[in-house]
C-alpha cells in the first residue's frame, strides 16, 4: 500500500492529462511519438516524459482497442517502467498494461522485448496491442519458432519485439556462435518485459538452454584411428618423469601408460606406425 500511494500523484498527473489528450486529433495523437523522441534528443529523460507519454497510450488504446486503460494498469506500468515486479489479478489486463512502459522505453529506438511464455500469445499481443504501438508510429515484430534468420533480424530490429523466452535465448547463444558481425539476429539489449515472470524466471530457468556448433573434425577420423590403435602394443610402465627427464630413456612398445595421473603417451615407434 505504502509503494502504491508512492506513485498515485503520478497517476493522477496521467489521469488529469486525459481532457486534454482527448482534444487532439488522431494526426496530432501519432505527431506526439516524434515530439517526445525530440525531447528525449534534448536531453529530457524518460521519467519525465511519463506522464504524457502514458496519457497518449491511454488515449490511442481507446481509440484503438476501444480499451482505455484502468487506474490500477497504470500503476502496473509505472512498476513495470521501473523495472520492478507487478502482480497482478487474473483480469486486471496484464497485456494492456506493458503497451504502457513498452511505448516509453521504445522512444529511444534502442529496442524493447516483451517476453511470453509460447509461441502463441507472442502472436496474439504482437497483433492485437501492436496496433497501438503502430497507430503511434513505432514498429512492432514477431519473433516466432519457425522464421528464418533474415525475418528474425528483421523483428528484432523494430522499436517492439515480442518473442518467446526459449526463442531469446536460443537467438542470443547463437549470436555467440556466429564469425561474422552481419549474422548476428540481435541487437543490443536494452529494456525488457517479462509476461508470467515467475514462470519464466524460476520454474523455466531449471532447465538449462543448451545449444552446441558443428564438429570442426570428421567423425571418420576417429574411426580410422580407432583402427589403427588396434594394432599397437603396450610398452612397459614408465613414471611420467622418465618419459621427459633425459633422452636416453628410450621407451619400449607403442606406447606408454601412466596409470597413477591416467596419460598415455604414444613412442617414436607407436607414432611411425600409425602414420
Amino acid at each position: 500500500q505504502r509503494e502504491v500511494r508512492r506513485i498515485m500523484p503520478l497517476v493522477e498527473k496521467i489521469e488529469s492529462l486525459r481532457p486534454e489528450m482527448q482534444k487532439l486529433s488522431d494526426e496530432e495523437l501519432k505527431n506526439k511519438t516524434r515530439e517526445f523522441k525530440k525531447r528525449l534528443e534534448e536531453g529530457e529523460t524518460l521519467d519525465d516524459l511519463l506522464p504524457e507519454a502514458f496519457a497518449v497510450v491511454r488515449e490511442a488504446g481507446k481509440r484503438v482497442l476501444g480499451m482505455e486503460h484502468f487506474q490500477v494498469q497504470l500503476i502496473g506500468g509505472i512498476i513495470l517502467h521501473q523495472g520492478r515486479i507487478a502482480e497482478m489479478r487474473t483480469g486486471e489486463g496484464k497485456t494492456l498494461v506493458a503497451t504502457l512502459p513498452a511505448y516509453l522505453n521504445a522512444l529511444e529506438g534502442k529496442g524493447v522485448h516483451i517476453v511470453t511464455v509460447n509461441d502463441y500469445l507472442a502472436k496474439r499481443d504482437a497483433d492485437e496491442m501492436g496496433q497501438i504501438h503502430r497507430f503511434l508510429g513505432l514498429t512492432v515484430g514477431v519473433v516466432l519458432n519457425d522464421m528464418k534468420q533474415d525475418e528474425r533480424r528483421a523483428a528484432y530490429n523494430c522499436d517492439i519485439t515480442y518473442v518467446t523466452n526459449n526463442e531469446l535465448g536460443f537467438d542470443y547463444l547463437r549470436d555467440n556462435m556466429v564469425i561474422y558481425k552481419e549474422q548476428l539476429v540481435q541487437r543490443d539489449l536494452h529494456y525488457c518485459i517479462i509476461d508470467e515472470v515467475d514462470s519464466i524466471l524460476i520454474d523455466e530457468a531449471r532447465t538449462p538452454l543448451i545449444i552446441s556448433g558443428a564438429g570442426t573434425k570428421s567423425a571418420s577420423t576417429y574411426k580410422d584411428f580407432a583402427r589403427a590403435v588396434r594394432g599397437l602394443e603396450r610398452g612397459e610402465d614408465v613414471s611420467h618423469d622418465m618419459l621427459t627427464a633425459t633422452e636416453d630413456v628410450e621407451p619400449t612398445g607403442d606406447y606408454v601408460m601412466d596409470e597413477a595421473k591416467h596419460t598415455i603417451a604414444a613412442t617414436e615407434r607407436g607414432l611411425k606406425k600409425i602414420e
